[in-house]
């Protein structure tokens, strides 16, 4: 086994390696950009180098770099994690040449399964089922273009190179084609320095069902069961689970031989996944099973196969790089009961989904236990940066069966919150009680299909929810009055507004997505006489314990889940629905639009990459005008009116702060 291992990542996933070197008894070396300097990374290595910039391409995309680390450090071995040099040949080929081993695949096996191309071409040639399309060589917009028409639409746009959903596009006809193609190259060529494009039959309503598998030196090669990932948005994967509750076990098995011939099929050597799209029947049923793509590394969801097979996946990788076999047979692979995992990012859903960046200023999440799993690369008190993926967290669940597995994870959720950027918690626990996701039958275009269902919009919180947060925030203040009186007995000491000559009444105001609530308060002591705007409340016997409130609303009893402080109330209503309250002064209060209805302005840093407009220009409302990529998405940014612009500063490649003023109009 080795003894110095170098991790060529970042963030959560260089944190996991560390974990499991350590218990392992291996020191670890880490490297780090200018913008991780004070990382968890970082901190939890037994010693870190820096090697660059901000930006990937000037740190984690530095191969020469890294390994100049690696030889300085003594280091036997290098795990590249998952992203950035993963998937690089060229970087494994170097590392293999320097006489340090690449904890990953052969340098071949990354070249044939690292381009879709090119590992179709491979699946083809050993009878693989693939869906009809086309991943040639010829890249002219033209001959593209007639191939598009010859597959049929609608049809997939998928870079041959990469992943994660980056840059791939759907088509529904000839006319979105030249634009969809453009837009796909330039993302595609952003990430991962490939413009070129395969084409696909789009299969709708599919399943998204992965094999983990796993190869060793001595010709052993082993599949570690499914992952459903079809839960996704923008190709992007939200929720994943093994089992699959869509599979059979005829089928189950009929994928996973699949899934080892096409690891054999380039002799393959450590952890990889092989992606397959799963047709469904018009009665909802099974249908045929095509093969997509192989990911030739650690995947983002493996904890959830490690949760039910007992398994330490790094190990394995490890030892498979040392040059031992594979601890398992196929036949000793045994299954038990049902994961789930879902990523807490620092993003707002109900705005596009909209990266974020800032300093973490509440970071809390459910205490580690056998059900529950959290990686992550970040603490409170940290920030999550903008040079890099914006993932604060993985949440693993694990329970006997799939319905007791979906309860631990809402449960989790409903424990966990972040104050500092905005971030997809309230999302993840709606898609948790949807009726497409509890039932199994969602597919990879529902979330884009039917997204309203888990977004928040501007639903105005119940007078119910209103009256909860208020109480709390009154018990709270009760119990910590500003100072600390000598007497605890004396009048100054009281929290209740208490006047003489009559009762004394306050204003609890909350404020929740840019609105403001007030609540008319008199009483102390847990009752209360309750108003918001026409609707009274008598609220008796209230109090808070174990991050709950009880109270009798009007005489019906009732148990409200929340957490309350001097500036903020999280509350949970009966149908599990998250409110987020901010405590606000009991004065006048008005809400401002960023845009000013004006003006475009930058929602973040990141790179102009195309401006569609210039003054003069007379624009409709919400016609994009430019696009910007930020956080390895592209944004575009529209008209917030119609109207006639002034002027736009600035200019592609540019690249702009967060509150840049890009567009103005004139005066209407």
């Amino acid at each position: 086994m080795f003894e110095r291992v170098l991790i060529a990542n970042r963030g959560e996933i260089a944190c996991r390696v560390i974990r499991t070197c350590r218990r392992l008894g291996i020191r670890t070396i880490a490297v780090y950009s200018e913008a991780d300097r004070d990382a968890q990374h970082v901190r939890l290595a037994d010693e870190a180098w820096p090697i660059g910039g901000p930006r990937p391409a000037d740190s984690y995309l530095r191969g020469e770099a890294i390994l100049a680390v690696a030889k300085r450090t003594g280091a036997q071995a290098i795990h590249p994690g998952y992203g950035f040099l993963s998937e690089n040949t060229d970087f494994a080929r170097i590392c293999t040449d320097a006489g340090i081993a690449f904890i990953g695949p052969r340098p071949e096996s990354i070249d044939a399964m690292g381009s879709k191309a090119a590992a179709k071409a491979l699946m083809e040639q050993h009878a693989v089922p693939l869906v009809p399309g086309y991943h040639g060589a010829n890249q002219d917009a033209a001959h593209l273009a007639e191939r598009a028409a010859r597959t049929g639409f609608p049809l997939m746009i998928k870079p041959a190179a990469g992943g994660g959903g980056k840059g791939m596009r759907i088509v529904r006809s000839a006319t979105e084609f030249a634009d969809a193609l453009a837009s796909a190259q330039r993302e595609a060529a952003s990430s991962f320095g490939d413009a070129r494009m395969i084409l696909e039959r789009y299969v709708e309503h599919p399943r998204h069902i992965e094999f983990q598998v796993f190869g060793d030196a001595h010709g052993n090669v082993i599949h570690l069961n499914e992952r459903e990932c079809s839960a996704q948005r923008r190709y992007q994967k939200v929720l994943e689970e093994t089992p699959s509750p869509f599979l059979d076990d005829a089928r189950r098995k009929a994928m996973g031989e699949a899934a080892v011939a096409a690891a054999r099929a380039v002799d393959y050597v450590g952890a990889g996944t092989v992606e397959f799209i799963v047709a469904r029947q018009a009665d909802g049923s099974l249908g045929e099973f095509f093969f997509m793509e192989m990911n030739t590394r650690l995947q983002v969801e493996h904890p959830v196969t490690e949760m039910t097979l007992d398994l330490d996946l790094v190990e394995w990788q490890l030892r498979v790089a040392a040059g031992e076999p594979l601890p398992l047979t196929q036949e000793q692979v045994h299954a038990h009961g049902h994961a789930i995992e879902v990523r807490l990012y620092a993003e707002d859903p109900d705005q596009n989904f909209l990266p974020g960046s800032g300093k973490l200023q509440t970071l809390r999440l459910p205490a580690p236990s056998r059900h529950v799993r959290l990686d992550g690369g970040v603490v409170e008190g940290d920030s999550v940066t903008i040079f890099y993926d914006p993932m604060i967290a993985k949440l693993i669940v694990w329970d006997e069966d799939r319905p007791q597995a979906l309860q631990r994870l809402r449960e989790a959720l409903a424990a966990s919150e972040i104050v500092g950027p905005k971030s997809n918690i309230g999302f993840l626990e709606r898609l948790a009680r949807h009726p497409a996701v509890v039932e199994g039958r969602i597919d990879t275009g529902y979330l884009d299909r039917h997204l309203d269902e888990f977004l928040v919009g501007d639903a105005t919180p119940s007078d119910g929810t209103l009256f909860a947060a208020a109480t709390a925030a009154l018990l709270h203040d009760e119990l910590h009055v500003q100072g600390a009186p000598v007497d605890p007995h004396s009048p100054w000491a009281r929290a209740d507004a208490w006047r003489i000559g009559h009762a004394g009444k306050r204003i609890v105001a909350l404020t929740s997505r840019e609105r403001r609530f007030e609540v008319e308060a008199h009483g102390h002591g847990g009752d209360y006489r309750l108003r918001h705007g026409e609707t009274h409340c008598e609220v008796r016997g209230a109090r808070v314990a174990d991050n709950s409130l009880s109270a009798r609303f009007d005489g019906e009893s009732l148990r409200v889940p929340l957490r309350a402080d001097a500036h903020r109330v999280l509350l949970h209503d009966a149908h599990g629905q998250r409110h987020n309250f901010s405590r606000a002064a009991a004065f006048a209060w008005e809400s401002k639009d960023a845009a000013g209805g004006n003006q475009v302005i930058a929602p973040m840093p990141g790179r102009i990459v195309l401006v569609k407009a210039q003054a003069g220009d007379v624009v409709e409302h919400g016609q994009e005008l430019l696009v910007m990529e930020a956080m390895k998405m592209e944004l575009a940014l529209k008209a917030p009116r119609a109207g006639t612009i002034e002027s736009v500063n600035a200019t592609q490649g540019e690249f702009v702060e967060a509150d840049a003023v890009l567009v103005r109009f004139a005066d209407a």
